[in-house]
C-alpha cells in the first residue's frame, strides 16, 4: 500500500494531526516514508476534494482532520481493498 491519499486518510482516521505527525504515523503503520513533497501534495488534493480540513490552531504547525466526506471515501476504498485481498487470498490457495 503506497497510495498517499489513502495513507493520509488512514492516519487522520485516528485523530487530528499536522504533517510531520502524519509522516511518522504512516511510517509506523504502513512502513512507508512519505517525503514532504508527496505528503503536502496529497494534503492539498485532499483538502481541495473536501476530504480533510484544517483545524484552527495558534501553533505554527497546521493540523488537519478527516471530514465526513473523507471518512465515507476511506470506508469505500477499504471495502474495495478488502474485496481485492479476499480474491487474491482465495486464488493463491489454488495456485
Amino acid at each position: 500500500m503506497s497510495d498517499p491519499t489513502l495513507l493520509v486518510l488512514a492516519s487522520l482516521a485516528d485523530g487530528n494531526k499536522h504533517g510531520y505527525a502524519m509522516m511518522e504515523d504512516i511510517e509506523r503503520f504502513a512502513g512507508q516514508r512519505l517525503g514532504p513533497g508527496t505528503l503536502y501534495g496529497a494534503i492539498t488534493r485532499l483538502e481541495e476534494r473536501g476530504w480533510i480540513a484544517p483545524v484552527p490552531t495558534e501553533d505554527r504547525r497546521q493540523p488537519y482532520k478527516l471530514t465526513p466526506a473523507g471518512r465515507e471515501y476511506l470506508t469505500d476504498q477499504m471495502t474495495a481493498l478488502d474485496r481485492v485481498l479476499k480474491t487474491a487470498s482465495r486464488r493463491l490457495k489454488h495456485a
